[in-house]
């Protein structure tokens, strides 16, 4: 056997990376040292490094990946080991985009750990270094009696995983399912950031066990969470009944689109919120452990601090991916802006990416219809899309990217903008068909919480058909109102 020795270092600063690393022997056998930290979820297999490894190898030929985040170049290796000694190696990582430099820090908004993780601090100590996350949340979370490791954590700041470079804090998911209604999503899950205490009742209903009710709705929580200075972030795309009661009644401060491995939903919900004029920037993460590379990046002009960040995740600075750079710009207005204009002027529109994976497909999307594409049957990495529009009503403009191309969680790669919003139009016909699209989804669930949902007393009952009603009051009015201003 013969002992390999691996350095990790970052090429244009010297310093060492914690990283993910994919060790192959010569029969494709995955190896790893004892002690090490495996990633958890769906693709390839990789074990956490802080920067340095040891361990005895076979000799023969062996294969190395490793990975460090999205913004840096993932190396591969070929390396011959010989029958015995001691093989050293110090492997230097380039990055391929310098978003910092520019005032974009990633952040993850949404990680648990299971009842089965017997490692938690050293999994939290090494998944935001790994991934090269600025800001981390992990977050409490309420599922029958299971014993989620980490729930063991303080809501808020965690000084003990915590540095200059990497913020590492508590929420809280708080949540009800339901195995009936509409679409058997029961009110939905939101993520809580920022608070100082748990916010009660943390789940609700069957999530808690056979007896408890349907009750209190994700709006009180969401309440509870300002109150002591938090913010709300409507998770899994828009997932539950309450999500459009929420939003029509300003609860909530972002949405989460893609946290977990969940594509399937599309940006639907999103869009119609954002057709009915609701302002809702984007946000994402990866749920459960780090199974995805999903980030989110927000725009500051300082340097990063958490309250500075969560103030331009909240104003719409951002983007999210899971590897891609995009930037909007019309007319040096960019994401989370306002642009008041006259009927007849045209905005200069520029989208561009950059991406170590190449993507398919670049779109501006204006009310949830592209306005204008480009196809690259064998990818592309780098470009733009720069046209003049001329917008014929209210609205919003987002760029987004999609590719068949995977990256090592086996997902594709993708990327979406936070909106730019156009006003003193005419309003859309977009914006009648998604009122009028929650008024029917809101109907149907004020008659499963009528006639199904479980509640201690009518008083209870009454109370939640309010807040959808007030919320069916807003989805008619928006959707009565004339096309013209």
């Amino acid at each position: 056997m013969t002992l390999l020795s691996i350095s990790i270092i970052d090429d244009s600063t010297g310093s060492k990376l914690p990283c993910k690393v994919r060790l192959l022997n010569s029969f494709e056998e995955f190896l790893s040292p004892l002690d090490s930290i495996k990633k958890i979820g769906p693709g390839l297999e990789f074990f956490y490094s802080d920067g340095d490894f040891a361990m005895d190898m076979p000799s023969g030929k062996a294969k190395i990946l490793i990975e460090r985040g999205t913004e840096y170049e993932p190396l591969y290796l070929d390396l011959l080991v010989p029958s015995s000694g001691v093989l050293q190696k110090e492997i230097r990582l380039k990055k391929w985009t310098f978003l910092g430099d520019l005032g974009w820090y990633p952040g993850n908004t949404h990680i648990h750990y299971d009842q089965n993780e017997t490692r938690p601090d050293d999994r939290l100590f090494l998944d935001p270094r790994v991934e090269n996350l600025r800001m981390t949340a992990v977050s409490i979370l309420q599922r029958w009696n299971l014993d989620y490791a980490t729930n063991k954590y303080p809501t808020g700041f965690l000084t003990d995983f915590s540095t200059n470079h990497h913020y590492v804090e508590c929420g809280e998911e708080n949540r009800h399912d339901a195995t009936s209604g509409p679409e058997n999503l029961g009110y939905g899950h939101i993520m809580l950031l920022n608070i100082k205490e748990i916010v009660e009742p943390v789940s609700r209903g069957l999530l808690v066990d056979s007896f408890d009710p349907d009750y209190p709705p994700l709006t009180f929580a969401c309440d509870d969470a300002r109150r002591q200075g938090g913010i709300v972030i409507w998770c899994h795309n828009g997932h539950g009944m309450e999500a459009p009661v929420a939003a029509a009644l300003s609860k909530v401060d972002a949405f989460n689109l893609f946290d977990g491995t969940n594509r399937t939903a599309g940006y639907s919900i999103y869009y119609h919120m954002l057709n009915c004029g609701i302002k809702l920037p984007i946000s994402t993460g990866s749920d459960w452990f780090i199974c995805s590379g999903n980030r989110v990046y927000v725009y500051m002009s300082e340097e990063f601090n958490y309250a500075s960040w969560l103030n331009s995740l909240i104003n719409g600075k951002s983007f999210i991916t899971n590897g891609p750079v995009v930037f909007l710009n019309i007319e040096n207005f960019t994401p989370g802006d306002q642009i008041n204009i006259n009927s007849d002027k045209k905005l200069p529109v520029k989208f561009e990416w950059k991406s170590h994976y190449p993507i398919n497909r670049a779109e501006v999307i204006f009310n949830g219809k592209v306005i204008k594409d480009m196809f690259f049957p064998n990818g592309s990495k780098e470009g733009q899309l720069e046209f003049d529009f001329l917008p014929s009503c209210n609205g919003w403009i987002a760029g987004r990217l999609s590719s068949e191309h995977t990256d090592s969680y086996f997902e594709k790669v993708f990327a979406h903008t936070s909106p730019i919003y156009i006003s003193n139009l005419a309003n859309s016909a977009e914006r009648n068909e998604s009122a009028l699209f929650f008024v029917d989804s809101i109907e149907k669930s004020m008659e499963w919480i009528g006639n199904k949902g479980r509640y201690y007393n009518q008083k209870q009952r009454l109370e939640v058909l309010d807040l959808f009603k007030n919320a069916k009051e807003f989805y008619d009015a928006v959707g009565k109102q004339p096309f013209l201003i």
